[in-house]
């Protein structure tokens, strides 16, 4: 057995969780680095993910019966519940399954495996294939923004697809598991999160255009170039308030645009998640040129608005996952210019590395550092900052890297830094130093994984799992 393989023995071992006498199913799910690009891949951006070493890995196995079992020992460390129990039946729609998932203080995260369950049996015919045991380990830290929810869901939705003899895998998996977080678990996620962890390569960074999800060939960094990840130890989530008033800021700029210049908005047909599009930028405010944006729209938009009058002029915005609340203010101007920058910042990133890698050179790295920069600076202006991120990138750039930034969704999670591999030792510094400032050590991202793809879904029998243990401590 692999050293994946023997971890899950000795985790399932320990609880006595599954029969002995049918097979399991075992899928992993890493976390993501967003390099570049956050926020705007419901936007129709392009973006810039890596993959992180640690992960979630979920393990199932059908059941004889209607029953959907789930066993998570690690949630106790934060307080939330570690089991579940329904019928398969009970899955009945996206709002059983959040019913099912709110009897309970701190059991929220249940949407995320109880959905892949419902989504199987909506869409995949597995109504009938009896119920599921599902054991999920992890040391993948929540609340970070380094989509762990993401992975949550992917990983159940591979190992219980696997489990009811179902294929499901690349864009198809990253939709559906987009498709569990907007609808059922309520986040108003775009596909970038999933898309990574799913199509995502060790070592390697992975360029995509969010419309709705088009992967370029996995890239490497410069040789000597490294990027490692700090948490700030501010938590954040993208069921957050000021996430979410980012993005409903978009989509209400995105409409003001369309009423101004005419421009008739209409539900997209068949839309596997649902959204709107347009003749001109086909509903993806992304691809509104920053020049144009410039010449044309940034002195025009209002800088901010409150709900209540932007109702009253426009009507609700066309963003299925966002409610405009009357007494909020939203910041305009900054979410449509960080939209339609933020894409070209990414486009601009992703050529100069390839260039780099193609020359050898790594005389691009201040410039790739300070466009970095600039996105931080850019998540400030749209109400997304934290000064916890903002120290950490202070003090990564006063000690000479070229460039960091926050990452995610933005109002806390982690800071990327980009460096030279010889840096290594002064990212250990400030994480130390800023760590005993705050009484606590942050947690450091080092270090890669495989996708959902490339790793794929090991096979395992319980009745070997004794004897693997035995085999471990011998």
């Amino acid at each position: 057995m692999s050293t994946f393989e023997d971890g899950i023995a000795a985790a399932v071992a320990a609880y006595g969780f599954f029969a002995p006498e049918r097979l399991v199913w075992a899928a992993r799910a890493p976390g993501r680095l967003d390099v570049m690009g956050g926020n705007v891949d419901y936007t129709g951006g392009m973006v810039l993910q890596g993959l992180l070493r640690e992960a979630i890995w979920v393990a199932a196995q059908r059941r004889t019966d209607d029953v959907v079992r789930i066993l998570n020992p690690g949630a106790a460390e934060f307080g939330w519940e570690t089991r579940f129990e329904a019928q398969a039946s009970e899955l009945r729609d996206p709002e059983s399954v959040r019913a099912l998932c709110a009897v309970k203080e701190g059991s929220r995260w249940g949407c995320y495996v109880l959905g892949a369950a419902h989504f199987l049996k909506r869409f995949h015919g597995c109504d009938n294939r009896g119920g599921l045991d599902l054991f999920i380990g992890s040391d993948l830290p929540p609340n970070k923004g380094v989509s762990s929810s993401a992975a949550l869901g992917v990983a159940a939705l591979k190992a219980a697809s696997a489990a009811w003899d179902v294929s499901l895998d690349g864009v198809a998996l990253a939709t559906a598991g987009q498709w569990v977080e907007n609808v059922v678990a309520g986040a108003a996620c775009g596909i970038m999160d999933q898309a990574a962890i799913v199509l995502g390569k060790e070592n390697h960074l992975l360029p995509m255009l969010c419309q709705p999800c088009t992967p370029f060939a996995p890239m490497t960094l410069p040789a000597g170039v490294r990027i490692w990840g700090i948490d700030s130890m501010a938590p954040r989530a993208t069921t957050g308030e000021t996430y979410e008033v980012a993005r409903a800021a978009a989509f209400m700029g995105y409409k003001l645009i369309c009423q101004r210049d005419g421009i008739d908005i209409t539900r997209e047909e068949n839309a596997e998640i649902p959204r709107w599009t347009d003749a001109r930028w086909n509903g993806y405010l992304s691809n509104l040129a920053p020049s144009e944006f410039r010449a044309r729209y940034e002195h025009w938009l209002p800088e901010s608005i409150r709900g209540e009058e932007f109702l009253a002029r426009a009507g609700q915005h066309v963003d299925p996952f966002t409610k405009i609340e009357s007494d909020i203010e939203y910041p305009i101007r900054a979410t449509v210019r960080y939209a339609v920058e933020e894409n070209l910042r990414v486009r601009m990133v992703r050529t100069l590395l390839e260039a780099a890698v193609r020359s050898g050179s790594d005389n691009s790295l201040r410039l790739v550092g300070e466009i970095l920069c600039q996105s931080h600076v850019a998540y400030g202006e749209c109400g997304l900052g934290s000064t916890a991120c903002d120290e950490l990138v202070s003090r990564a750039m006063k000690a000479g890297f070229a460039g960091a930034k926050m990452t995610g969704g933005g109002g806390g999670g982690v800071v990327a830094i980009l460096g030279r591999a010889e840096e290594e030792r002064n990212v250990y510094a400030i994480a130390d130093e800023y760590g005993a400032e705050c009484g606590a050590m942050p947690h450091i991202f080092e270090g890669s994984s495989s996708g959902v793809n490339a790793f794929g879904v090991r096979t395992l029998h319980p009745g070997t799992f004794d004897r693997t243990l035995m085999r471990g401590m011998q």
